[in-house]
Order: structure tokens, then sequence, then C-alpha cells
């Protein structure tokens, strides 16, 4: 048997042709919506009912908290392929114990991420028989490994089939012969396995970085990131230490003429490196803003060729003025430096309420409405129909206020790097980003 990670990797291709999915309670009729984009026919309320296990009350987790409830059906998330699915979400890992390269020893079925054993069979992944018609001699024979040692000396032969020891019960020895022994991952000083994924016996650093971004992870032990070596405008290049260094082990050793963490700062400079950060600070907390690079004192916005992004500090970014379809200022205001300044008529962070309003009071409270009743979650105030959310919580966010967008990912101190809008908890990256950030470059030219 082998651990869940590498059980995924490889069952990886059979995974993916689930991963999008998300099962579909019986109840659930095609016709509750009329089309895509349209409407939902179920109130709220129920609609959150059908995707509420039973017996929860009102207000309890949707979807087992691991999706999201459309309208009555539960969208699971899919943060890595299948590992939640089921009409309520309620299923975890569906990849199921293998043996030999095949699920459940192919005595079985998977069910919910457990092995239902055929009768005769038992065990994990059922690769054990009730009844065994082997000789001891022709058992032992087929429980040796490559090197005539019955399970490679770390577990018992059982009718032909190697049962690993795992005292612990953490799987940690496994494999057809028990060959893997992943307690060679271990480091002796922290006892915690290595910081990538330990395959067979052996740190893989390849997936330490969810990203995929940047650099190489590598080490005995995965401790050396190269991603420390780069300067947040080094994302914009193939270059680490600002380009002006070589990263040795997450260190950046600086060429003559450089100095600093990231080798960011020239000895010609007759302002210090603190006094050249302070300058590129201004108002800020980052040299910068966050958005350019700093070299002695003077700022250069990034990205390259975008002029959205400006200032002496780089502190204005017109990008803030855009909503997630790309509209400036909602059509109804013009952008200066980052802020909206709205039309007569209307107001809002991004000019999106009218001021003046048809629906009655009623008309409009009703669309500000959580299921439980209560009015934009009660962190917010209604407005036609819409709901303005506390400014006294800037992360507070949402249709209804129900969002809290300290949820979403942070990089180089920012949320959404700066990069994007968090939307709901997720961020949301601007046209030439990408990453659960929004931190990575795609290379994007700006006119």
């Amino acid at each position: 048997m082998r651990p869940a990670a590498f059980r995924n990797f490889l069952l990886l291709a059979s995974s993916l042709l689930f991963a999008g999915l998300s099962a579909v309670p019986q109840s659930f009729s095609p016709s509750l919506r009329r089309a895509t984009g349209a409407a939902c026919r179920l109130s709220r309320a129920e609609s959150e009912r059908r995707c509420r296990a039973p017996g929860q009350p009102p207000g309890g987790a949707l979807c087992h908290g691991r999706g999201r409830c459309d309208c009555g059906v539960c969208i699971c998330h899919v943060n890595e392929p299948g590992v939640y699915f089921g009409p309520l979400c309620e299923c975890h890992e569906w990849v199921c114990e293998t043996y030999d390269g095949s699920t459940c020893a192919g005595h079985g079925k998977c069910d919910c991420g457990k092995c239902k054993c055929e009768e005769g069979w038992f065990g994990e992944a059922c690769q054990y028989p009730t009844h065994c018609d082997l000789t001891k001699k022709k058992s032992n024979q087929m429980c040796k490994n490559s090197q005539d040692v019955i399970c490679s000396n770390a577990g018992t032969c059982h009718c032909g089939r190697c049962k690993c020891d795992n005292p612990d019960g953490n799987g940690l020895v496994y494999g057809k012969f028990c060959e893997c022994d992943d307690r060679e991952c271990i480091d002796d000083e922290t006892e915690e396995i290595c910081g990538g994924t330990c395959v067979c016996g052996e740190c893989s650093c390849h997936d330490v970085d969810p990203t995929g971004d940047w650099g190489d992870i590598h080490g005995d032990t995965c401790e050396c990131d190269e991603r420390d070596c780069r300067a947040v405008y080094d994302r914009y290049s193939d270059d680490f230490c600002s380009g002006h260094g070589q990263c040795n082990c997450g260190r950046c050793d600086c060429k003559v003429g450089w100095y600093g963490k990231k080798c960011e700062h020239p000895r010609s400079c007759p302002l210090s490196a603190e006094e050249s950060i302070r300058k590129c600070q201004g108002s800020s907390n980052l040299p910068c803003s966050g958005r350019g690079k700093c070299e002695c004192g003077k700022c250069t916005c990034y990205p390259p060729g975008d002029r959205r992004v400006y200032g002496k500090t780089c502190e204005c970014d017109d990008r803030r003025c855009e909503d997630l379809d790309g509209a400036v200022c909602g059509g109804h205001g013009t952008c200066s430096c980052g802020r909206c300044v709205c039309e007569r008529g209307w107001f809002g962070e991004l000019c999106q309420h009218p001021r003046k309003c048809n629906l009655t009071e009623e008309q409009s409270k009703s669309l500000c409405e959580s299921a439980d009743g209560i009015l934009c979650s009660g962190k917010g105030s209604c407005h036609c129909g819409k709901c303005i959310c506390s400014a006294e919580e800037w992360y507070i966010s949402g249709e209804l206020c129900d969002c809290d967008d300290r949820d979403c990912d942070k990089h180089d101190g920012l949320v959404c790097t700066g990069n994007g809008i968090c939307n709901c908890g997720n961020c949301e990256c601007w046209d030439g980003w990408n990453g659960n950030a929004c931190e990575i470059w795609l290379g994007t030219e700006y006119p």
C-alpha cells in the first residue's frame, strides 16, 4: 500500500476525470434553472436546506463546508483531484487504497474513500484472502523482493502478500514487498517528514510550491528555497537577487558593487540601504507600495509598461477602480490615483450605487435579507436592494456582506499581491496575473 499523497499521484490520470465534477443529489431537478445563468427557482432558504446535511439547523455549514451551494446543488471545492465529492461533499479522498497498482486490489469497490471488500477478502486494500490455498514455501516465494528477502525484512508474508510492519499505524512502511520506508525522510532534529513529499523513502521537492512559480526547491529535506532570493520585482523576469547576485540555498551572494539581503542596493549610491528604502516607502509600509523596484531612493513601477500603476512611490494603482468585469468606476465616474470620483447621482467605492431608488423600502429589504432573515448578515446597510458593507470592517464583502476577505491569499504582504481583487475569500486576478494570490506574472505586454 502507498501513502495517500503517492496514491493520488499514481492515480492522477483517472482522478482528473472526476476532479471537476460534483455529485448531484437525487432530489435535484434540472428544471430548477431554466438555462445557464438564469435565476434559481428555489428560494434561498430552500436552496440552502438542500445543501445542508440532514439534522443540521438553519445557519449550519453548507456542503459540509467543502463547497458552495448553487440552487440546491453542492459544487465541491476541487483543490486537488478528487479530494471532496458526494451529493453534499461529504466524501473525502475518493481514491481508495491500492495494492500492486489496483484499487482495492481488484477485490472490492471504492466507496467514499474506503474499500468495501468482496466476500473472501479483507484488508485496507482488500489484498488478503480469508482462506489461503498456498503452501508456506510458495507463499514465501511470492513475498520475496528482488534481493530474495521476504517482505524486505519490514513485514510478514500472508498468503503470498506482504503485510508491512506499521506498529504506530502511520503507514510509513508500504509497497508490494514493503520496500518503501518513509521513515527515511524524517528529519533527525525536527522529527518531521521532509518539507516536500516523501516518495518511497526519498524526499521529492517537486510539489512543495503549490503555485509552480519561481525557481527550484531542493536539499535533502527540501530546506533550500530559492524563492527566498527573489525580490518583489524579480517576478517580472527570470532574475534572482535583483539580477545582481547568485542564489545559494535561499541566500544571495552579491556581485561586486551591490549589497543587501537581495542585492538590491548599489554601493555607488550615496544613500544607505535604510535611507533608500525610507525614500521609496513614502506613506506605505512597503518600498514602492509593493508595486515597483526601489533603487537608490527612486521607484520604478511595475508591471513594466502598465500605465495604470504610477506615482513617486508607485502609490497610484488605477486597477483598483476596475470591477471584476473590467469596468472603470462602474461607468459612472473617473479614476484618480486608484480612487473613483463618482458622477452626480452615484456613490460607492466603485460608483456602483444610485442615489435615487425606484424600489419601495419593503422591496429593497427583501433583496438584502439572507436565508435567516437578517439584513446584510448584520454587517452592513441596505440601499436600493443592495448591501453596503460596514467600512469599519474592511474585510467584510459579498452581495449580502457574508464574505470575509481575510481568507484571500497574501503574497509579499499584500492581499492578492496587489494584482487582483479579493472576491468572497478568493483572489480574482487582473489580466496578466495568475496564482492563488495573483503572484504569478504571465509576461503580458502592456500598450
